[in-house]
C-alpha cells in the first residue's frame, strides 16, 4: 500500500545556501573543525601529503597542510625544482617509519583501553548482581523500605539469640560449679533452688 505522502528519507534534499548569516557562520566553524580533524587523521595514518584550503562566508581562508601547506602547492605548481632528492627521500623514509611506529602504539593503546572497558563492563555487571543476591552486605542507605525491615528483623532475632547462648554459659557455668557439692544426689531436686535451671525467655532480657 502506498501512502499518500512521502516520508522524510524519501525526499531530495535541495543544496542551497542558507539565508541567515548567523547560522552559516555557526555551520561553517563546526564543519571546519571537523573536516581539519579528519584531514589530520588521513595525514597521520596513512603518511600522505595534503593541503586543505577552505574559505568562510566572509571570505577568510582557512588552511591545513602536512607537512607544510606551501610545500605541498609549491611542489604541485612546479614554483622550484627538488634540490636533493636523497635527503628528500630519507626525510620521507624516516616520517614514515615514525607514522608507522605511532600507528602501530595506537593500536596497542586502543585495544588495550578495550580490554580494559570490557573488564570494567563485567567488574561492574559482577558487582550488581553481588548487591542483588547478598543485598545485606550492601550499605543501609542503599537498602530499600522491605529490605530494611528485614535487616531490622534479623538483627534482633540476632540479638536474641546472642542473649540466649550468654544465659546458657551463665547457668552452665553456675551448674558446673555446683555439682562437686552434689555427688552422691544429682536429681534436680537435691539441687538449690538458686542453681536449678530456669527455662529461656525472651522477657529476661529487654529489646
Amino acid at each position: 500500500m502506498s501512502c499518500g505522502r512521502k516520508c522524510q528519507g524519501c525526499q531530495k534534499i535541495e543544496m542551497k545556501k542558507m539565508s541567515n548569516e548567523s547560522n552559516l557562520q555557526v555551520t561553517f566553524s563546526r564543519q571546519r573543525s571537523e573536516l581539519f580533524k579528519k584531514v589530520s587523521e588521513l595525514c597521520t595514518l596513512c603518511d600522505a601529503q595534503i593541503a586543505f584550503v577552505v574559505f568562510s562566508p566572509s571570505e577568510k581562508v582557512f588552511s591545513f597542510g602536512h607537512p607544510n601547506i606551501d610545500t605541498i602547492i609549491d611542489h604541485y605548481l612546479y614554483r622550484f625544482p627538488q634540490q636533493n632528492n636523497d635527503i628528500m627521500e630519507f626525510i620521507k623514509a624516516r616520517r614514515k617509519a615514525s607514522v608507522c611506529e605511532i600507528n602501530t602504539q595506537l593500536t596497542q593503546i586502543n585495544n588495550t583501553l578495550d580490554i580494559e572497558k570490557k573488564l570494567g563492563d563485567e567488574l561492574s555487571h559482577l558487582h550488581k548482581e553481588f548487591e542483588a543476591q547478598f543485598w545485606w552486605t550492601c550499605s543501609i542507605d542503599k537498602m530499600n523500605w522491605a529490605q530494611l525491615e528485614m535487616f531490622k528483623k534479623s538483627m534482633e532475632d540476632l540479638r536474641y539469640l546472642i542473649a540466649q547462648n550468654a544465659i546458657n554459659l551463665v547457668i552452665q557455668d553456675t551448674h558446673t560449679q555446683t555439682l562437686p557439692f552434689f555427688v552422691d544426689s544429682v536429681s534436680p531436686s537435691n539441687i538449690p533452688i538458686k542453681h536449678q535451671l530456669i527455662p529461656l525467655q525472651g522477657q529476661m532480657f529487654p529489646p
